[in-house]
């Protein structure tokens, strides 16, 4: 049998780290206004109607991890998709939700069929 190695904590506190990023709606919501084209800032805001300061706390969040790049223009900040893996993952992990609901319907129904 073949024996798993440890993984050092660094590594392990890193993917948790990098996971974290996808667990606030908020940033879901960002990355699905990138997906396409980048925008500015204040385009962000519109669309989430939400405030500037809680969009760019998310923005920065993102930035920093290596997800998005940013670039000023004036006034304006705008922000696109760095890392395209990040949709790649966001789309294995919806296909994975839509089977598991899928399967609950089909369980759904077929309880409902026993009345």
């Amino acid at each position: 049998m073949k024996q798993t190695l440890p993984l050092p904590p660094e590594v392990v506190q890193q993917v948790a780290e990098y996971f974290s990023l996808l667990s606030e709606p908020m940033r879901l919501r960002l990355l699905h206004l990138l997906r396409d084209e980048e925008k500015c800032v204040q385009e962000l805001v519109e669309a989430t109607q939400t405030s500037q300061a809680n969009v760019s706390k998310h923005l920065k969040v993102m930035w920093q991890a290596g997800i998005l790049s940013r670039r000023s223009e004036g006034t304006c900040a705008y922000y696109r998709v760095e890392d395209q893996m990040i949709f790649e993952l966001c789309n294995r992990v919806c296909d994975r939700l839509a089977t598991r609901l899928e399967e609950q319907a089909r369980n759904f129904r077929v309880l409902n069929s026993k009345r």
